[in-house]
């Protein structure tokens, strides 16, 4: 009935995820993988993955998080660094600052946190506010007020 060559290679293709943190384990520590990774239980501390990433719906994590792309349906609190793509399905709760390059936010999901779009090495360069001039900070913070206006509903405060 059901032929092996009828299913796609998902992990030829690399959708597979090569590491999998399952509803039942907790993971307290640093944690670094090169491949995809798959949270559906707790992580505490710190994650990295070169690869993807992808929070289940019950994942709980308490790090700050490094990866490639992610999906995030869970909870995630610390800081998420995204090179590429984040998004954030409808029971997606962060409560830390996000940084990517592309920000996909379903409705429903919540971020309490900065939000910070664009190239990583933009985002990088970006002098700090002690640096900058106060004309240009005035300017950044009107900036950041009509920014906050248009992603009113999908914050929480």
């Amino acid at each position: 009935m059901f032929q092996k060559n009828a299913m796609p290679n998902r992990e030829a293709a690399g959708l597979e995820p090569e590491t999998v943190i399952a509803a039942s384990v907790k993971v307290e520590g640093d944690f670094q993988s090169q491949g995809n990774v798959l949270i559906e239980g707790v992580v505490e501390g710190s994650l990295k993955t070169e690869r993807d990433l992808r929070v289940g719906e019950r994942a709980r994590i308490a790090a700050d998080v490094s990866a490639a792309n992610a999906t995030v349906a869970g909870e995630v609190r610390g800081n998420l660094v995204v090179a590429e793509r984040l998004e954030l399905e409808p029971t997606a709760r962060i409560h830390g600052d996000v940084r990517t390059k592309i920000l996909v936010v379903s409705s429903g999901a919540t971020v309490n946190g900065k939000i910070s779009m664009g190239t990583e090495q933009a985002a990088e360069e970006r002098p700090t506010r002690a640096s900058k001039s106060e004309p240009k900070a005035k300017a950044e913070a009107a900036e950041a007020k009509e920014t906050e206006k248009v992603l009113a509903p999908f914050l929480t405060r």
